[in-house]
Parts: structure tokens; C-alpha cells; sequence
């Protein structure tokens, strides 16, 4: 088995407001419905899900040289184990971070060091 590293993705989806603002501005039956999609997920994919993450805010992306830091578009992440990309894909195809426009999910494989 192998672990997969899920980065969810928002370009646009929150109009410039961080995820705590998102949260901050939802209605509590806003909040408790996309709760409730995410809790059903997580149930489906069962022991697959080895850390089901967190919102991220305030991100930062630096790059090499000479390049200022920019915002990143990555809202969150959750640790998967699966036999394959292919089966990593099928647990996240139905997920409930798809609701939100412009969202988009980004799936690596962790692959370990030699000698660590």
C-alpha cells in the first residue's frame, strides 16, 4: 500500500476571502451541510483516509531566487493509503470538495526516502 498526499485546491472559489473568512461568513446550516457531505466521505473511504486533514489559510508559496512569495491556491489536505494511484483516484472522484466552483483536487504519491 501506498500513501497519497491530497491537496485540495480552490482558483477563485473563495473571491479572495481566506478559508477562516469562508467559514467565519457561512450560516451555521451552511457549515453543518458541507460538515455533513464531508462525514459521509469519510465513511465511504474508511480506512483508506489515514489523516483527514485540515483546512489550510495563509498560505505561502516561496520560490528560489529573486522571486517574491505569492499566495497559493491550496485550501487543505488529507493523507490517503491506497493500492494504486487508480484506486487513490476512485476514493476522491465522489468528494465533497467538488461543490465549490473553481475547486480541484491534486493527488501525489509519497514516496520514501532510501535510508530514512
Amino acid at each position: 500500500m501506498s500513501k497519497y498526499l491530497v491537496l485540495y485546491r480552490a482558483e477563485g472559489a473563495l473571491s479572495g476571502m481566506s478559508v477562516a473568512e469562508m467559514m467565519a461568513n457561512s450560516t451555521p446550516e451552511q457549515m453543518e451541510a458541507g460538515m455533513a457531505l464531508w462525514r459521509a466521505w469519510y465513511q465511504k473511504a474508511g480506512s483508506a483516509v489515514i489523516d483527514l486533514g485540515a483546512p489550510l489559510d495563509k498560505s505561502t508559496m516561496v520560490t528560489g531566487g529573486a522571486g517574491a512569495p505569492s499566495k497559493t491556491s491550496i485550501t487543505g489536505y488529507t493523507l490517503l493509503q491506497a493500492a494504486s494511484l487508480e484506486e487513490a483516484l476512485d476514493l476522491v472522484k465522489d468528494h465533497p470538495h467538488f461543490h465549490a466552483p473553481g475547486s480541484s483536487v491534486q493527488i501525489l504519491e509519497c514516496v520514501l526516502m532510501p535510508g530514512m
